[in-house]
């Protein structure tokens, strides 16, 4: 299943059965979908950086905390939403969660709709940052189809420089100019200036 067509889940991480269970139980009532795991380790085994929706994850575990799971994720490039629960927390580890970005810090026993809220909300986040990622990927693979004459004069009029000018600092005619730019308009699927200029931007 490619990342485009993956469905977005909420991952359960808890060492305890019953609050997986409970945790599921509410999920399946508010039609989430979800996956459960038993520990960090086991989670990790299964992550493979194509995986959508947000982490459910006990911040107190066996072998690897959650805290200690939240910096793997961020070392290896992982943006989903982390909402930690747990019924021991203290404020540090709640400071430190949160500092290291995640989205929400709660306490079990949690309050139902508030966390199905929060849910939705960490999903709707995951989903707006997916789609931007989606964009910068088709934008840097529409960038490589360019030949180094598009690149160049693509660079210059996201710039924002003229085509009389662009022309002069290439050493070629301003009708050359204007062949290059509609081809750089057409490969990168840009209908106006302002799409070029944040296609550029995006590839800084």
């Amino acid at each position: 299943m490619s990342e485009q067509t993956r469905p977005q889940l909420v991952y359960i991480i808890d060492d305890d059965e019953a609050v997986r269970d409970s945790i599921g139980m509410l999920l399946d009532s508010a039609d989430l979908a979800y996956c459960s795991f038993a520990g960090a380790d086991e989670f990790l085994a299964d992550y493979d950086g194509s995986q959508r929706g947000c982490l459910v994850l006990d911040i107190r575990m066996p072998g690897m905390t959650g805290l200690e799971l939240q910096n793997r994720l961020a070392e290896i490039g992982s943006s989903l939403p982390i909402i930690f629960i747990t019924g021991h927390g203290d404020v540090p580890m709640a400071v430190e969660a949160m500092r290291n970005g995640a989205f929400d810090f709660l306490r079990k026993p949690v309050d139902e709709s508030s966390f199905i809220d929060r849910i939705h909300t960490a999903l709707d986040q995951e989903s707006g940052d997916w789609r931007q990622r989606l964009d910068r990927d088709q934008n840097r693979e529409r960038i490589e189809s360019l030949t180094e004459r598009e690149r160049e004069v693509f660079r210059l009029v996201a710039e924002g420089l003229a085509n009389k000018v662009i022309a002069s600092d290439l050493g070629i005619s301003e009708r050359t100019v204007e062949v290059h730019r509609s081809q750089v308009m057409k490969k990168l699927d840009a209908r106006t200036l302002a799409q070029l200029v944040r296609i550029h931007l995006q590839d800084e």
